[in-house]
């Protein structure tokens, strides 16, 4: 399930690749628009286009759901909103001899299943003054007026729809989202937001991680202490559930629920300490991290415990699958316990492993009795695992098509992780099913999906969306769309109005950011913070929690590593025009590059104003500073550059002094365009790149 530190450190970053949209049987892609993720296939069909006003109509023809009434609906005031246009008149067309006048045309074959492998597919036409959408279930055209809400284009004469002819459906059945709301919960307008950003980039499995070693966030009527004692009395009521699960559904998302066992069970124990394997006095954990209580897998008061938990819960979730955890159990209870290694030495069982598979295959019947499928993290895939249990693999490829081989049916997180801070270029190129991995056709069907994982020791409902968007779009593209999109470039190209389209939802990963830095310094001068912040990024990984010793539960989460977000705009657009300068001093984006580097070298002034007013940001102090040190030895390297010199050797010392230790983290963050100014310090000292 979570990286450890040293887990982290041993994973070689994986080479950015690049990506372009796939030709696929159908015609040259038109790359002009901005859809994410990325269609099978599309191409211009002819140079007409469908103008938005406010004779805009929709008509739905078929075997038409409520669902797809109300998704229609809400396209159409999203449509509203995006052009200004006055919608609110808006009545479905739904005589048969009217239908010819809408705008939109929607045709569905049937009532979409929310269940594993359902048809998503949709088809877009335009044909004289008509869209025409055309989908096997209600779910594809839900899609595919997702699609149509990312086509809306604009110029002097107004808003339209661009005449072009859109085949389109998933590559992998399985594109989800982990949040975990168990470390940090997020209340329910949290995850409603959450699943219309998912939706928007057509994202169709929301992973609930429901509760961990501190805190268990639902109600239970069966074992009501769960919610008095376990929770901090944080948590979701059944008919929270509910509507979460209702929201998700009505724009076609399954809820998978995960209540992990039997390590990360500290809440569970602490409010029925007798299922432990350890007696000790058991508390809520308010560091984060891998501890060491577990259940006790010999006790058999733990499964008739279990059953009942898991058969109550299992009613409020309709999904097929259930998530049973099985990760990061480090044994060490289990091996401190007289009675416990006995178990394992009457039954032959030579590793705690052993031991834990053991527990799995007594829970499976109980998932089966509930009416589930089990799930588990890939701790779980061990000798004597029955063969019906989906492996989700997250500490490595080696266990993912190692099950795979074996005949499990696996989803793949590890390289989605996107808590750990990483660029959506990373994300990008880790695709399921690289060229370098051999899988037979048979083996690549077990192969379900992937899925994003949201942990939350780190973030807050203020901040969690600046930690999923926009680059977990990027991830739903590498799910969605043909394995040949891989233009890395064109993908930031589109993420950037994406991230737009998304905020226009109500996400908050912009938003959130002028008013937390208004609290930060105290007052409404905030733009010295803007200039710095624009080039931070919080320490990646797990750094930014050394130890897992500096953060709590309850520790503020509102200081400049929480407004600083990952892969951010500036850093990359700066670097690219650098080295684009140094291929070619004459390329025209030298002055881009000098301006700023002067506003950043003169920034510094204006933010040591702020920290009279502002002692939190204290600690960003050197980070300031070093940006001003670094942006003046970019300014003399462009001025050597340009000049054909050849940099003195004293002042090429001083600057790899500099470089040094603007290297150095400031507020748990780091400085984001270092490696374009060496690059320019480099060029200076007359050395090739």
């Amino acid at each position: 399930m979570k990286y450890s530190a040293n887990t982290i450190r041993q994973k070689g970053a994986l080479a950015a690749i690049a990506v372009i949209f796939s030709l696929l049987c159908y015609g040259q892609v038109n790359n002009t628009y901005n859809l994410m993720p990325a269609p099978f296939a599309m191409q211009a069909v002819t140079t007409g286009r469908i103008a938005i006003d406010k004779q805009f109509r929709v008509a739905i023809s078929g075997s038409a759901s409520d669902r797809i009434y109300a998704e229609a609906s809400r396209f159409i005031r999203r449509l509203s909103n995006k052009t200004g246009i006055f919608l609110d008149k808006q009545e479905f067309v739904t005589r048969q001899q009217d239908k010819s006048t809408a705008t939109l045309l929607v045709t569905i074959q049937r009532n979409g299943l929310l269940k594993l492998g359902e048809d998503e597919s949709y088809a877009i036409e335009t044909s004289g003054r008509q869209v025409l959408v055309t989908a096997v279930t209600d779910l594809g055209a839900i899609h595919a007026l997702e699609t149509l809400i990312q086509l809306v284009s604009t110029d002097a004469a107004g808003y339209y729809i661009p005449a072009v002819s859109v085949k389109d459906h998933p590559r992998f059945a399985w594109r989800g989202l982990l949040l975990d709301v168990a470390l940090h919960f997020m209340p329910v307008e949290v995850v409603e937001r959450t699943l219309d950003g998912m939706a928007a980039v057509k994202m169709n499995v929301l992973h609930l991680h429901l509760c961990n070693d501190q805190g268990f966030r639902v109600e239970s009527k069966v074992f009501p202490r769960l919610q008095q004692v376990a929770s901090d009395g944080i948590y979701y009521t059944q008919e929270d559930i509910k509507t979460i699960i209702k929201y998700a559904s009505q724009r076609g998302i399954r809820v998978v629920p995960e209540f992990v066992v039997p390590a990360h069970t500290t809440a569970i124990l602490t409010a029925y300490p007798e299922l432990a394997s350890v007696k000790r006095n058991y508390s809520l954990q308010r560091y984060f991290g891998v501890f060491d209580p577990v259940l006790d897998p010999t006790n058999e008061k733990v499964y008739p415990f279990l059953e009942k938990l898991f058969t109550e819960m299992a009613s409020l979730f309709p999904d097929e699958y259930f998530h049973i955890g099985g990760d990061e159990n480090t044994g060490k209870d289990w091996e401190a316990v007289p009675h416990i290694k006995k178990f394992m030495q009457t039954h032959g069982m030579k590793t705690t492993m052993d031991l834990q598979t053991y527990f799995n295959q007594r829970l499976l019947p109980i998932i089966r009795k509930a009416g589930k499928k089990m799930m588990g993290w890939d701790e779980v895939f061990h000798p004597g695992l029955p063969k019906e249990i989906v492996i989700q693999s997250w500490r490595g490829n080696e266990s993912f098509y190692s099950s795979v081989k074996q005949g499990y049916k696996a989803i793949l997180s590890y390289g989605y992780y996107i808590d750990l801070i990483q660029p959506a270029s990373y994300h990008y190129q880790n695709d399921p099913i690289p060229d370098s991995v051999k899988l037979t056709p048979d083996e690549q069907k077990l192969i379900l999906g992937g899925e994003a994982t949201m942990w939350s020791e780190l973030v807050t409902p203020v901040t969690v969306d600046s930690r999923i968007w926009p680059r977990t779009a990027a991830i739903a593209e590498r799910l969605w769309s043909p394995k040949a999109v891989t233009d890395t470039d064109d993908m930031y190209r589109r993420l950037d109005m994406v991230s737009l389209q998304l905020e226009s939802l109500g996400l908050q990963h912009l938003t959130y950011k002028p008013a937390m830095m208004r609290q930060l310094c105290n007052g409404n001068k905030i733009k010295a913070l803007e200039v710095l912040v624009a080039v931070l990024e919080p320490l990646k990984i797990y750094d930014r929690n050394e130890g897992d010793t500096m953060y709590t539960v309850f520790s503020p989460f509102t200081k400049i590593a929480d407004v600083a977000t990952p892969d951010q705009p500036l850093p990359r657009i700066f670097n690219k025009s650098v080295q684009q300068f140094l291929m070619n001093s004459s390329s025209g984006n030298e002055k881009e590059i000098t301006d700023q580097l002067i506003l950043w070298k003169e920034n510094d002034a204006a933010f040591k104003q702020l920290l009279a007013n502002s002692p939190v940001l204290q600690e960003a102090a050197s980070l300031s500073q070093h940006l001003s040190l670094l942006a003046e030895a970019g300014l003399k390297s462009i001025e050597y550059i340009k000049q054909h010199k050849t940099a003195d050797d004293e002042w090429l010392k001083q600057q790899r002094v500099v470089v040094k230790h603007t290297r150095m983290q400031g507020g748990r963050c780091e400085i984001q365009v270092v490696d374009a100014i060496q690059k320019l310090i480099t060029a200076a000292a007359g050395k090739q790149q």
